[in-house]
């Protein structure tokens, strides 16, 4: 990938060139607003009754534009390390180009702002086919996140228009009563009429997300939520255990006892419960979070999973050149008034020893349906992460099963750590 021009990438600008630059494939924009925070989020969003599109668009195009001639961004701009990146060489992973438009809720955006913001990309990191508008060029995988209540016909069709062609569903249940515990504003009977209006504008490519692991006094039926989402039959699932993150709503319940905490065996019994539910109906779990139709893994997802080079943009976005990772500031105002000011975005960052990227190459390894291969893997601990059923060796290669994801951080340490767990 460094120091080529081929199609369908995003190179730097010839006329702004440094000495040397990394190609770029994979963008992330990350748009914080939110009408109302779930009880459980800790991400970077800010609340607002009306969204700022145009102080937003003004703020995202100044760091773009930084971002692409490395003004403002103190050196911190998408260079040629000089160090192999992580990703294996080996990985099955199609790397052409996506864009991944994260929040925060993207859709409260006006779908105007939104054809926007990726002829703004377009034109920022331009390809050999830099006059085909991104809504006709098939390789890229263009997603939005989407609230179920901003679906509408008018939106889609918009949303479709500018080439987005790909939707996450921020679905999360399909019980009414865990919606309104989540702070969610959507029903499920919004979920439904979502997908069959994305349907209908064209998209072929939909995700839903849900949360599981629930404290038990919500009583949520975690097989019917999984029964209800395959029968809308989308193209992708993303399967999140609920955890307990500082400054929450959750987490100010459970400290004061007005809500339990997540347990260990309930989460343990309903992820396997979806691997079983989630491949009778004919999906793939292809990392420990997610499971897809065939030919409908999460492209954009999958580059940060095998190590490859990314740029984000917006508050608290993160970027990663294959050996160093940097992030913005986190809160909307912060980052919104150093990009008036002329300041950096970026808030700090890090450079990974060598030490570091081989437990992430490890570690992003074991997550994924990929694995690692056995040569990789001392021989003992194979044969009882088989014997245990934590793992199947086959074709080359160890990978984790179900059992072994639950399991993931102790079996990394088993190969990185001073610790032995078994």
């Amino acid at each position: 990938m460094r120091g080529k021009r081929e199609e369908g990438h995003f190179p730097l600008p010839s006329s702004h060139l440094p000495l040397t630059v990394l190609v770029v494939m994979h963008l992330y924009l990350h748009i914080p607003f939110c009408q109302r925070r779930c009880s459980y989020c800790d991400f970077s969003i800010a609340v607002r009754k009306t969204v700022p599109a145009r102080e937003y668009l003004g703020a995202i195009k100044a760091e773009i534009a930084r971002g692409v001639t490395g003004i403002g961004d103190s050196g911190l701009g998408i260079r040629d390390s000089s160090a192999s990146p992580i990703p294996n060489p080996q990985s099955p992973i199609p790397d052409s180009p996506t864009i991944y438009l994260g929040g925060g809720t993207p859709s409260l955006l006006p779908p105007e702002a939104i054809a926007e913001l990726l002829t703004s990309l377009q034109q920022a990191f331009p390809t050999r086919r830099s006059l085909t508008r991104f809504a006709e060029l098939a390789d890229f995988e263009i997603t939005l996140e989407a609230n179920p209540e901003d679906v509408t016909p008018s939106a889609a069709a918009a949303w479709r228009k500018a080439g987005v062609n790909r939707i996450s569903l921020g679905s999360q249940s399909f019980d009414d009563r865990v919606l309104r515990w989540m702070h969610r504003v959507h029903d499920a009977a919004r979920i439904t009429l979502a997908m069959k209006t994305l349907r209908a504008a064209g998209f072929d490519n939909i995700s839903l997300d849900l949360i599981f692991a629930l404290p038990a006094e919500l009583e949520r039926d975690w097989h019917k939520d999984l029964v209800n989402a395959t029968a809308l039959e989308p193209d992708h699932l993303s399967l999140y255990g609920l955890t307990v993150e500082e400054r929450t709503p959750l987490a100010r319940w459970v400290s004061r006892g007005a809500s339990g905490a997540p347990d260990d065996d309930r989460y343990a019994d309903e992820y396997l419960l979806a691997h079983e539910r989630l491949a009778v109906a004919g999906y793939e779990f292809y990392e420990v979070s997610n499971a897809a139709r065939p030919g409908r893994i999460s492209r954009h997802n999958s580059a940060y999973w095998t190590g490859r080079p990314y740029r984000g943009f917006g508050p608290a976005a993160h970027s990663f050149d294959g050996r160093r990772r940097f992030w913005n500031r986190r809160a909307w105002e912060d980052y919104r008034k150093a990009i008036k000011a002329g300041e950096s975005a970026v808030e700090s960052e890090e450079v990974l020893t060598p030490e570091q990227q081989q437990i992430e190459r490890i570690y992003l390894g074991l997550r994924t349906r990929q694995g690692l291969a056995t040569t990789e893997v001392p021989s003992d601990r194979r044969a009882a992460w088989v014997g245990a059923g934590w793992a199947t060796e086959e074709d080359g290669h160890i990978r984790l099963t179900a059992d072994g994801w639950l399991l993931l951080d102790l079996l990394v340490r088993d190969l990185t750590g001073p610790i032995t767990i078994l």
